[in-house]
């Protein structure tokens, strides 16, 4: 045995606990069998992959005002389930408006015929090659959903993104579609003078080299799928949904008025917008506040 000096003992042991810190955290591997999402968690020069627990119970059943857009994500999930050709895709448009809730609802209605997400981060992207190998083996399918995502320019998540849906060393593997949403059509910021530079070709007007590059990314998405404000008629018809399902799931009725519709069209005038995300805040405090003076 070596007797090690005190202060030498004591130096070993903070750089065991320097090491320690930098090696990725001991996890149990994902049983997607029982697990239907997951995060990736991004450790010190790489990451693994954290179950998350299922707590939005979102059913596409439960989506208003987005029927287009629903009709299109369906038909798109449902081939890449059948081992289809099937398209990633690009969820943007107006803020609240159903993008997130929709994939969602997506792995709600197929979980349990083999759909699984993966949440990632914009920064996580450059470990995209990472979790491919991680999941390529499994008997499932995977939508890679990366949430309310925007670059600025020169960002190198933003090219390995690109290089993914360009089909290079990065792609994914035939398991794996990548879903966004965006408030941003083209997922950069837009500027005016982006415009200027552009040239008449046989009289056609070609766009700058600034916007070509710009939507260099957005389109290798085969699904461009937009979101919109809703109508007036549309926000009162998702107000009502959630409102009776913040009532059912505290087993109690709550009438439909007169007075709540009034409410909630002034509470979509103090938010300035009408979309899901307001009609469901508007239910929470509503019907809250109704449980409240009951009691």
């Amino acid at each position: 045995m070596f007797n090690l000096k005190p202060e030498v003992v004591a130096q070993l042991e903070r750089v065991l606990s320097s090491v320690e810190m930098l090696l990725p955290r001991s996890v149990k591997p994902v049983d997607w069998a029982t697990c239907y999402a997951a995060n990736w968690r991004r450790h010190s020069f790489s990451g693994y992959l954290e179950s998350v627990k299922l707590t939005d119970t979102t059913m596409l059943s439960e989506l208003l005002g987005v029927e287009e857009q629903k009709e299109v994500m369906v038909n798109n999930t449902r081939q890449f389930l059948a081992g289809l050709p099937a398209n990633n895709a690009l969820l943007w448009g107006a803020r609240g408006a159903g993008k997130s809730s929709l994939v969602k609802g997506l792995l709600n209605e197929y979980g349990k015929k083999g759909l699984r997400v993966i949440q990632i981060e914009k920064e996580d992207l450059i470990y995209l090659s990472e979790i491919f190998n991680a999941v390529e083996e499994q008997p499932y399918r995977f939508i890679l959903l990366c949430d309310d995502l925007t670059f600025e320019v020169g960002e190198l998540s933003y090219k390995m993104l690109k290089s993914a849906l360009d089909g290079s060393v990065y792609s994914p593997p035939e398991n794996v579609l990548i879903y966004v949403t965006s408030n941003r059509r083209h997922l950069l910021p837009e500027y005016e003078s982006d415009h200027l530079g552009g040239k008449f070709v046989k009289g056609e007007l070609q766009q700058s080299e600034a916007m070509e590059e710009k939507v260099s990314l957005s389109d290798r998405f085969g699904l461009w799928v937009a979101f919109y404000a809703f109508s007036q008629d549309r926000y009162l018809d998702a107000v009502r949904l959630s409102v009776a399902r913040e009532a059912r799931e505290r087993k109690v009725d709550v009438p439909l008025t007169r007075e709540l519709e009034q409410e909630a069209v002034q509470w979509s005038h103090d938010k300035s917008k009408r979309c899901g995300r307001t009609a469901y805040q508007f239910a929470k405090n509503y019907v809250g506040r109704y449980l409240l003076q009951r009691s």
